[in-house]
């Protein structure tokens, strides 16, 4: 089957995930400097999360751009991922408010399993199209992908500790995958017809 219901679908997801994080910021109680001192953190939290979010946008995008058919155990890997992604806003929302052990630790939870489960769709997506296929190609050993997991399992533990600490790991792993990663559109220009 095609591609393009899953594409429409997720890409949904996105949206709707994006604008219910950002219907959490609430409006200063006041017209002065002193009342957006509480809501930093909320807004910190927004702004983390929303990169995220993007980076698993923008990647998903490359991705499909990749694959030419799906079927049943993609669609279903895919839905794994949008899952764990849906759950941010509630985890951003509880981080901001109360920026405490467990919530910070709860965050980074949510997501090492969203990235394990993008990690599950790249191996469904290569499994459908073959070994030598353009998207085997350009995941490769997707060491990003296994770095930030490692990142994550060592800031989880850690944000029981000293959150701020876990907090930039989580940070950490953004800027790792805000620096551009060409492989797809770089395989993908090498195998289009000249």
């Amino acid at each position: 089957m095609g591609k393009g219901r899953m594409e429409a679908f997720s890409d949904g997801v996105f949206a709707i995930v994006i604008t219910i994080m950002v219907l959490e910021l609430k409006t200063p109680r006041d017209a002065d400097l002193q009342s957006l001192r509480p809501l930093l953190p909320v807004f910190l939290s927004y702004v983390l999360s929303f990169v995220h979010l993007a980076i698993y946008w923008n990647n998903h995008h490359h991705l499909l751009q990749a694959v030419r058919h799906v079927n049943g155990p993609i669609l279903w890997a895919n839905l794994h991922l949008l899952f764990w992604l849906t759950l941010v806003p509630v985890v951003t929302a509880w981080m901001g408010e109360h920026f405490a052990p467990l919530p910070v630790a709860v965050y980074g939870g949510v997501l090492i399993l969203a990235a394990v489960a993008y990690f599950i769709l790249t191996r469904a997506l290569v499994a459908r199209h073959g070994r030598d296929s353009a998207i085997a190609a350009a995941v490769g050993r997707d060491d990003k992908g296994k770095v930030s997991v490692v990142i994550y399992a060592v800031a989880i533990p850690l944000a029981l500790v000293e959150p701020r600490l876990a907090c930039a790991l989580y940070v950490v792993v953004a800027v790792i995958w805000l620096l551009p990663d060409r492989r797809i559109e770089k395989v993908l220009g090498e195998r289009e017809p000249a």
